[in-house]
């Protein structure tokens, strides 16, 4: 079992930066991919960003890519999303989740995770 705890949500003006943290505890965090997807009030959710279970790799949603970076720190059981040049259309609730498994490959798919945070809510104004 793991718990995901998600924060550094808030109200941003377009253009700027937020980062958001995600804190896991329970079993061993550097066995597990890691993802950040978002929903918006009357949207599927979709995905942002996946970083594998050691860091080496990551994924990017071409809607973030270039803005978004996403990263963890298996020391400390957290994994980040910073977040710049922030949109409008980047408001929504987002979610940390995370996949049981040591590949190097992290999936897309929302359903393909096994674990969910609360979610924490990011709003962008023009």
């Amino acid at each position: 079992q793991v718990q995901l705890v998600e924060s550094g949500g808030g109200l941003v003006q377009a253009g700027g930066s937020l980062r958001l943290s995600c804190a896991a505890s329970g079993r061993t965090f550097s066995s597990y991919g890691m993802g950040w997807f978002r929903q918006a009030p009357g949207k599927e959710r979709e995905f942002v960003a996946a970083i594998s279970w050691n860091g080496g790799f990551t994924y990017y949603a071409d809607s973030v890519k270039g803005r978004f970076t996403i990263s963890r720190d298996n020391a400390k059981n957290t994994v980040s999303l910073q977040m710049n040049s922030l949109k409008r259309e980047d408001t929504a609730r987002y979610y940390c989740a995370a996949r049981f498994g040591d590949s190097d490959y992290v999936p897309r798919p929302y359903y393909e995770y096994d674990y969910w945070g609360q979610g924490t809510q990011v709003t962008v104004s023009s």
